[in-house]
């Protein structure tokens, strides 16, 4: 009984360290903090008066949910699996939020086909404002998901090592009235919104390796280099799983580095899609890239880069430190 004690005394140590400054979190605040005065939760059904979770209980309820998996299987025959476990409850935010936003494309379409067809009736303009209503309410719901499962990929981070990755991929007119003012505001907003989100504007850093690499102390520094000169970068990797690809991303996901990531990976069939992918890479107009020796794929990306002027910074894999010595990377915060 003592030791059990003990060990939910530290369990919950634990979690009090890692939500320390849950409270000021700006990203629950906003998401939990402010709901709207009137809310759809489902369609079909009437507005209503509800609360959104409490913010903190939100967050810390959030974060102990991946914590205590890892400190359940910790030290057991089934520690292993603790990584798999976890990355399965952010997915299932994930997979969430993706049904949240297919249905917040759908009625922001059904709001854009109603603005386009104006007129006075009152029908028109109750119907618009629910279809308005039931958008930013699935907004509003999207944006809690989102804020709960990135936490949850932030927790899943800290206590794996490396970073949580899905499995796949990536209006004016002489009749209007108030409503149809107030509709075409929110559809421009959310369309700002949607850009900021899904195209980070800073300038782009080019990353590439084989699937089998193990050093990444030197990629990290060089990495790190890089941001020093660069510190809006937007990094975009050939998108592997592992090795190389999985060290820059594991980079990119600390938070006091915060790079936007983009996983550029293949599309398409046919032996051509993996040098067309390397084509549209320049085409980005990277300002440096990173590359590590590897197939005839990598020496194609890097002939590529050099044609078009891109610095790179090369590594080769002879150079990198003996794989026994090399130390995973750990609960990097």
């Amino acid at each position: 009984m003592t030791r059990d004690l003990t060990r939910s005394v530290d369990r919950f140590a634990d979690l009090a360290t890692l939500y320390a400054d849950a409270v000021a979190t700006p990203e629950f605040q906003a998401a939990f903090g402010d709901p709207l005065p009137l809310s759809i939760v489902e369609p079909g059904e009437r507005a209503a008066e509800l609360d959104m979770p409490e913010p903190f209980a939100a967050q810390a309820d959030c974060g102990g949910i991946i914590a205590t998996i890892f400190d359940l299987f910790t030290g057991t025959r089934l520690e292993p699996l603790a990584p798999e476990i976890a990355w399965g409850v952010v997915n299932s935010f994930h997979f969430v939020a993706g049904k949240l936003e297919r249905r917040e494309d759908a009625i922001a379409q059904e709001v854009g086909d109603l603005a386009r067809h104006p007129d006075l009736s009152e029908v028109y303009n109750r119907e618009l404002e629910d279809r308005q209503l039931l958008c930013q309410s699935t907004a509003e719901q999207r944006q809690a998901i989102e804020c709960m499962r990135d936490y949850a990929a932030e927790m899943y981070r800290v206590q794996s090592g490396w970073p949580w990755s899905p499995a796949r991929g990536t209006r004016a007119s002489s009749v209007s009235t108030a409503s149809h003012i107030a509709a075409q505001d929110f559809l421009r907003a959310r369309q700002l919104a949607a850009r900021e989100r899904h195209l980070p504007q800073g300038p782009i850093v080019v990353f590439s390796g084989p699937a089998l690499w193990h050093d990444w102390e030197p990629l990290w520094a060089r990495l790190d280099e890089v941001k020093a000169r660069v510190p809006h970068m937007t990094l975009v990797t050939t998108g592997q799983g592992k090795g190389a690809d999985a060290i820059a991303a594991a980079w990119a996901a600390r938070p006091e580095v915060s790079v936007p990531l983009v996983a550029y990976g293949l599309y398409g069939t046919g032996k051509k899609t993996a040098f067309t992918r390397n084509r549209k890479l320049a085409e980005l107009k990277p300002v440096e890239a990173i590359l590590c020796e590897g197939s005839g794929l990598q020496a194609n990306l890097y002939q590529v880069l050099r044609a078009v002027g891109v610095p790179i910074h090369a590594f080769r894999k002879a150079d990198q430190a003996d794989a026994a010595r090399v130390q995973r990377p750990r609960r990097v915060a």
